[in-house]
């Protein structure tokens, strides 16, 4: 090693410490307070020949390496707490963000349950729209009256003929139209042919659901008695069958037999004759 490279490595280690510590060059006292030795008098400093001053100075380099390294962590260790730092924070609006998708999930489930009730409410079919028997041995429909649109069917062993209202009625109105009373007369041979003089016939009258706008009748309800007692006042004074056999029910529209939609409410506006098995 030359003279000049020890003397720049002894140069680099003050300006190191200087740096590092006080912002101030190390003097032979400092650098001799390092490693521990004593200061020489003036005399014998100048005394001291090249290696000797070489070697006081190599003396200080582990010194002044310490420090630099020390100063090295201490960066190290301030990056390495400001990365924790910044990953906590991170964390905690991650978290923040979770908490809300959480909340909002639960959300948009609650209305998502709450639409698809809503949607089977609509659409499902009460159990008395399905109380329909399978017909009986020996069940004969009357061909005549399907012919016209009037159906035929069996309901818990009793026959139920159904005089659809378009059949019979205008909209809105109780006065039976000319369709009406030819349907009809075909019904009241019926009841008199086919059911013994025992037999009881309800006269139950049906509506939809849609609010009376257009009519005289203040509910569905009126308008359903009313559309039975028109036909009640036919099956007795045209087509001859007794009063006494008759009982008249308006229902309005709480006895429907299918979903009240623009398609299907049109067969919920009916009356409809139950025959009662007579004791």
């Amino acid at each position: 090693m030359t003279e000049s490279s020890i003397l720049s490595l002894a140069v680099t280690g003050w300006c190191g410490m200087r740096f590092l510590n006080r912002g101030e060059p190390m003097n032979l006292s400092e650098t001799a307070q390092l490693t521990n030795t004593a200061v020489p008098s003036r005399p014998v400093q100048r005394g001291l020949g090249f290696w000797s001053r070489a070697a006081l100075l190599l003396a200080a380099v582990p010194a002044l390496t310490s420090c630099v390294t020390e100063a090295q962590m201490r960066l190290a260790i301030e990056d390495r707490d400001r990365e924790i730092s910044t990953l906590r924070t991170d964390k905690t609006e991650l978290q923040e963000r979770l908490s809300l998708l959480s909340y909002e999930k639960e959300d948009l489930r609650a209305k998502l349950e709450a639409a698809e009730a809503g949607l089977s409410s609509r659409l499902q079919v009460p159990a008395s729209y399905d109380t329909a028997d399978e017909p009986q041995p020996g069940f004969v429909a009357f061909p005549e009256l399907e012919a016209m649109g009037i159906t035929t069917d069996q309901r818990a062993g009793e026959t139920v003929i159904s005089v659809p209202a378009e059949v019979s009625f205008g909209s809105g109105k109780a006065s039976l139209s000319s369709n009406g009373r030819s349907a009809l007369q075909a019904v009241a041979k019926r009841l008199k042919s086919e059911f013994p003089a025992t037999s009881r016939f309800h006269i139950e009258g049906h509506t939809d659901s849609d609010p009376i706008s257009k009519s005289k009748f203040g509910s569905n309800r009126e308008l359903s008695i009313a559309r039975a007692m028109a036909v009640l006042s036919f099956l007795v004074t045209e087509g001859r069958v007794p009063d006494d056999r008759f009982v008249v029910v308006g229902h309005g529209q709480y006895k429907p037999v299918a979903p009240n939609t623009k398609a299907e409410k049109a067969k919920n506006r009916r009356v409809e004759i139950v025959v009662k098995k007579g004791s």
